[in-house]
Formats: C-alpha cells, sequence, structure tokens
C-alpha cells in the first residue's frame, strides 16, 4: 500500500512538473477560456436592438414611408433610385426594399432570413400604424436586461461546461497519446508501478486544474458581465468536479490505444462535435426535435450544462441534481474502467 501510494504520488508529481513546463498548455487551460468568454460576452452583452437596413424606392408614392421610417431611430434608411434598391437588396447591403404599387406597397425580402422576416415585420407595423391602425388587444413590452435573465448569464454556464468537456478529453487523452508517440510510455513499463496509478495519476493531475478555472472563468463573468451566481460556490464546484472526472475517464477511453496524432485528432473531434452541436452551450437543446431529445439527453455534456445552470441561476442543491450527475458519473466510471482493460503503452 505504502509502495502504491509512494508510485502514484512521483507519477502525479511528474504530470505536474510536464504541465508547467510547457506554456501553450497553461495558455489553453487558463488563457483561452477566459478570452472566449470575453469575447462572446462582448457580441452578446446587453445593448440596443440592432436597426433595420431598409430601401425605399425614390417615387412620390413613397414620400410618406420615407418620412415615416427616416424619423425612427429603429430603421437605417437608404432612399434608393429606381432599379439600385433592387442592387442593393441582392447584395445584402439591406434587408427589405418597400416599392410603390397601385393601391399600396410591396415588401421585396428574402423569406428565407430570419432577418428579413423581421424587417418586413417591423416595417409594416409602423407603416400600419401610422395610417391608423387600431390593434384590438391592448398591450405592453416589457424589456429583460436585469442580470439572470439574459443571453449572456445563459451562455456562461454552457461555456464552463465546454471547458471541462476540452480539458478532460485533450489534458487526458491527447497528453497520453504523445507520451505513447515519445515513447515515455514504454519506459514507464519498466518502472514498478500499476497501469491504474499511471492513469490516475494522469486524471488526478487533470482534476487538480478544475477549481482554478472554474474560479476564474465565473469571476471573469462576474466582474466584466455582472453575470448572476445563485447557487452555492462549492455546489457548483461538486458540480464541476463530476463533470471533469467523467470527461477525464471519456478521454482516457479515446486514447487508451492510438498510437498517433492524427488519429487522436479525429476520435476527439469524433465525440467532441455532437456534443458541441446537440448539448446546449450556446442555445438550449430543447430547440431540437422531440424524437432526437432522448439521444441529446444521453450525451454527458448536456447532462452538465443542464446541472450547471441549474445551480448557477437557480440556487439549485446538490441533491436535486442527483440524476445528471449520475448519469455523468456513469460515464465517466465506465470510460475509466474500459479504458484501463483496453489500454496499451504502445
Amino acid at each position: 500500500m505504502i509502495q502504491n501510494c509512494a508510485a502514484f504520488k512521483e507519477l502525479f508529481l511528474c504530470r505536474m512538473r510536464q504541465f508547467y513546463r510547457e506554456p501553450e498548455a497553461i495558455f489553453w487551460t487558463y488563457g483561452f477560456p477566459i478570452l472566449l468568454t470575453v469575447g462572446l460576452g462582448i457580441a452578446f452583452r446587453t445593448r440596443p436592438p440592432e436597426r433595420v437596413a431598409v430601401a425605399v424606392e425614390d417615387v412620390p408614392a413613397t414620400q410618406r414611408a420615407r418620412q415615416v421610417l427616416g424619423e425612427n431611430q429603429e430603421f437605417d434608411l437608404t432612399v434608393a433610385a429606381a432599379g439600385e434598391g433592387v442592387q442593393m437588396l441582392r447584395r445584402g447591403k439591406v434587408s427589405i426594399l418597400l416599392q410603390a404599387e397601385e393601391g399600396g406597397h410591396v415588401y421585396r425580402y428574402d423569406p428565407t432570413q430570419p432577418e428579413a422576416r423581421l424587417a418586413r415585420q417591423r416595417v409594416d407595423d409602423v407603416l400600419q400604424r401610422d395610417a391608423g391602425r387600431v390593434d384590438a388587444l391592448p398591450v405592453s413590452h416589457h424589456e429583460v436586461t436585469e442580470p439572470g435573465s439574459r443571453y449572456i448569464d445563459f451562455l456562461v454556464p454552457g461555456l464552463l461546461g465546454m471547458n471541462l468537456m476540452g480539458g478532460g478529453l485533450w489534458g487526458v487523452g491527447f497528453v497520453t497519446v504523445d507520451m505513447r508517440i515519445r515513447k515515455l510510455l514504454k519506459r514507464f513499463v519498466a518502472t514498478p508501478m500499476s497501469r491504474r496509478d499511471f492513469l490516475l495519476a494522469v486524471i488526478s493531475g487533470r482534476m487538480l486544474f478544475t477549481l482554478p478555472e472554474m474560479f476564474i472563468l465565473l469571476l471573469t463573468g462576474w466582474l466584466l458581465f455582472r453575470v448572476t451566481i445563485v447557487g452555492g460556490v462549492l455546489t457548483i464546484f461538486a458540480v464541476a468536479l463530476v463533470g471533469a472526472v467523467s470527461f477525464a475517464g471519456i478521454g482516457l477511453l479515446v486514447a487508451c490505444r492510438a498510437q498517433k496524432m492524427e488519429t487522436i485528432s479525429g476520435l476527439m473531434n469524433l465525440v467532441m462535435l455532437p456534443m458541441w452541436l446537440f448539448s446546449g452551450i450556446f442555445f438550449s437543446s430543447e430547440r431540437f426535435p422531440d424524437s432526437m431529445q432522448p439521444l441529446i439527453r444521453a450525451l454527458p455534456l448536456t447532462q452538465l450544462n443542464d446541472a450547471l445552470r441549474a445551480v448557477i441561476l437557480e440556487g439549485a442543491s446538490l441533491g436535486s441534481q442527483g440524476v445528471p450527475l449520475l448519469i455523468l458519473a456513469a460515464w465517466g466510471l465506465v470510460s475509466f474502467v474500459l479504458g484501463l482493460r483496453w489500454f496499451r503503452w504502445t
């Protein structure tokens, strides 16, 4: 037992030295997630609605429309000569073109573009109200801008989950294959250690970086964008730790027999791409059809993102997230057992 603990300790320290001797590893672990969070946070920060680019044909029948749209701050109006508006629409300079026809106006736009359909609705609403339309049902508007309800609040937990996935897969899988290619694993075979101690040391080394990563990303979101953190910090770290262990196990399974960088890169992308698309990093996974939901719910990143959002944004307790955490733990345990069984040194 003492000998096993000593072997694990030396392997763990060896992994730490390898990490800190590679500046690029430090950047991808700590620097890149911060840059990604800041960049996306700036892109989706609270800001006024974008102005609609609309062109109006310069004919007498559109004079009133030009006046109304030009006075409205929601629109970026361009008065176009005959034929010029069609070219502007074709080149994407405007979203919609308003032309005159007998008895009214005609809208020219591409219905396959969501922004064009929205532009048609907004332009028509303003012109119809100016013409005297009265809505039968009185309504009011309330713009959601308070922290906790914005897109950036939804985005930050997804980025945390994405970083945990990337760190587990690349931090364990890629490193293991790199050591195999450089014949370092072959040297370890000659030492008095077990395969289990080696793999646990690699995974434990990855786990050591989980807490600083989570703290830095949460602090960045709170300081720069005032992201609301409702749940307890310890609960958030507990969920993150389970997710990190799960993806470390998956990374080990993917790398257990790969012998080339091209192989491990392809396998990593094969594993991560479905979760990038379907697991709700940048938008809710519930937007996909119901027929896909069972497969999406089975993905580990879906469960991790849902648990992180529930804890961070809603203050959910650790016990209430038992099902997602059990699914994550099952992924990690099964992956580690299979990776341990199929692992090859050379």
